[in-house]
């Protein structure tokens, strides 16, 4: 299919659905990645890889009537993203079918929102894609070893959108946030290209100078 011009224009601009996730952890580690296109791989990340080594194989297949899709390309452009869906579900019959995202993680679930955003965008794009509502989904920690369902209500949703917005702008932009050090550094894969503790807070060298004239 032919994209018209606008909407070539529109392709170009989009963010990676991943970048949402990345955000909501750290706007820094955010920029990092996508802007600088800095990456540092420590174990956490590793092991993150080799799931979804084992889960990305693109092979759709069908067990107990139920069709799966496998890093199925996702993308809209009402909120400006795009991606790869882990995998996506067909729940349903004929012309009944709705779209069920399923995105894999390492480790257990978290106390922060970023994974359920970055699950909730999925299903911002197959409703936009296939025109129908995409009420839940699921993530799969290896930890665990099961499914945590997630319902996409009203407050995920607003969150969602806004977080899109916030990396559309950093996008644009192309500014690195400054560094904000807390205790969830220290497990970042790119802390040693951060420097969050050095440079939280900047040496200032008109401080010095004048210090040092004084003297």
């Amino acid at each position: 299919m032919m994209l018209k011009p606008d909407q070539r224009q529109d392709e170009e601009n989009l963010v990676p659905v991943s970048a949402l996730q990345h955000y909501l952890f750290c706007p820094r580690q955010c920029a990092l990645i996508h802007i600088e296109q800095q990456w540092a791989e420590n174990g956490a990340t590793a092991e993150g890889r080799l799931l979804h080594e084992r889960v990305d194989s693109g092979v759709s297949d069908r067990k107990r009537g139920v069709r799966t899709f496998r890093t199925l390309p996702i993308r809209s452009f009402a909120l400006g993203i795009y991606g790869k869906a882990d995998a996506v579900e067909l729940h349903g019959t004929g012309s009944a079918l709705v779209p069920y995202p399923v995105e894999y993680k390492r480790g257990s679930p978290k106390p922060h929102h970023a994974d359920e955003v970055q699950l909730c965008a999925q299903a911002l794009c197959l409703e936009e894609m296939f025109g129908c509502a995409v009420p839940e989904g699921a993530l799969f920690y290896d930890r665990p070893h099961r499914r945590t369902i997630v319902q996409f209500d009203q407050g995920l949703r607003d969150l969602t959108q806004k977080t899109a917005q916030k990396v559309q702008d950093m996008f644009a932009a192309g500014k690195t946030p400054q560094p904000v050090w807390n205790k969830g550094c220290k497990h970042c894969s790119l802390e040693a290209i951060c420097q969050p503790r050095r440079l939280e807070k900047p040496f200032c060298v008109e401080k010095w100078f004048l210090e040092n004239l004084e003297d």
